[in-house]
């Protein structure tokens, strides 16, 4: 009996540090931003981070069509459910995905099962918090993709449920791990749960906005056609319209609407007890290169590649060095984010 809890912990123990090495193959912010968290909470949100890189990598696969895509989701979340066995999920789904899947990813993929262990290692409160979130992911992104295509989403409301789905969500399961490293923060929660979600929409958003023409070459498009129908503008023919005054127009407006949803994860960061340095760390180092990114798509809106909108490795440094000296000071923090904003246009109230 000693032999055999010595090897599961032995196992659960390098499935941990699998999940700490292969974290900054699938995103160097992350690897970045979640060893600010106190250790236990960054254990968790590690792992969290890389179940919805699974599903995600299951939604953007170019091989897998729709059915296969929503049958797959299913299958994993399942398996999160500890309702079906991680391993043959792996096993199953891995052959299936696109050779264009970047090979980190794929490495994920094939290692589910040591991630979905490492979940189901957690307490029962933690279980629920990170199960609702790949839920609400895994069944509502099918939704968008089915119908995506380079017509753009509907109008803002639509925009908004999309954010939602692939971040707003994930806002919320952070305000509840925050809540189980920070009992206090529970008497706040409504509070800080609707400030998540803005929080998760602002860098969603401005993804979006960088990355229109990497989603353009997949022929996919998650602006809102309403913001564009005024002035007649067709985002299906982007390459031709997006000099044009109308497209310059809308841009601005989604922009404004980014910049104000940023303003709310600064305020979601303010509520935050300044004792607690990493998980304000943690917030501030995601709000910072996004305000500075969306400044560069706001001085070069005619960008043709995101890549001419990626702040510098010196924008970031400094940037990650001012929110660190002035994370105490809720003062502090929001006189440096109307600095880093200046600029930017606001959405009229």
């Amino acid at each position: 009996m000693l032999d055999l809890t010595r090897n599961k912990r032995d196992a659960l123990e390098e499935n941990q540090q699998y999940q700490a090495d292969i974290l900054p193959g699938v995103s160097r912010t992350f690897a970045l931003t979640i060893p600010a968290l106190p250790s236990r909470l960054a254990l968790v949100v590690t792992n969290a981070y890389l179940l919805c890189r699974i599903a995600d990598t299951i939604e953007d696969d170019p091989r897998l069509d729709f059915a296969g895509k929503e049958a797959n989701l299913e299958r994993f979340l399942t398996a999160v459910k500890g309702q079906t066995d991680a391993s043959a999920f792996s096993a199953q789904v891995t052959p299936l995905l696109s050779p264009e899947i970047p090979p980190a990813e794929l490495e994920l993929m094939r290692n589910a099962d040591r991630v979905v262990g490492v979940t189901h290692s957690f307490t029962e409160a933690e279980r629920r918090i990170l199960e609702r979130c790949v839920s609400v992911m895994c069944i509502d992104m099918p939704k968008f993709q089915r119908n995506s295509s380079l017509a753009g989403l509907r109008d803002l409301p639509e925009l908004d449920a999309y954010c939602y789905a692939v971040a707003g969500v994930a806002g919320e399961m952070l305000v509840d791990l925050f809540c189980i490293q920070c009992p206090e923060l529970k008497e706040n929660r409504p509070r800080l749960r609707s400030l998540a979600v803005s929080f998760g929409q602002g860098l969603q958003m401005t993804n979006i906005l960088k990355d229109i023409w990497v989603d353009h070459e997949r022929g996919a498009c998650w602006l809102p056609r309403s913001v564009f129908d005024n002035g007649g503008l067709s985002l299906e023919n982007l390459r031709e319209n997006h000099r044009t005054s109308e497209f310059q127009s809308g841009l601005h407006t989604l922009i404004a609407i980014a910049h104000g949803h940023l303003r709310n994860a600064l305020e979601f960061t303010c509520h935050l007890p300044s004792r607690e340095a990493g998980i304000r760390r943690f917030c501030l180092w995601a709000i910072g290169p996004a305000v500075l990114t969306l400044r560069k798509i706001q001085r070069n809106p005619q960008f043709t590649a995101s890549d001419q909108v990626k702040i510098s490795r010196n924008s970031l440094r400094a940037t990650l060095l001012a929110t660190n000296l002035m994370r105490q000071s809720d003062r502090g923090l929001r006189w440096l984010f109307r600095r880093a904003a200046k600029g930017l246009p606001t959405r009229p109230s």
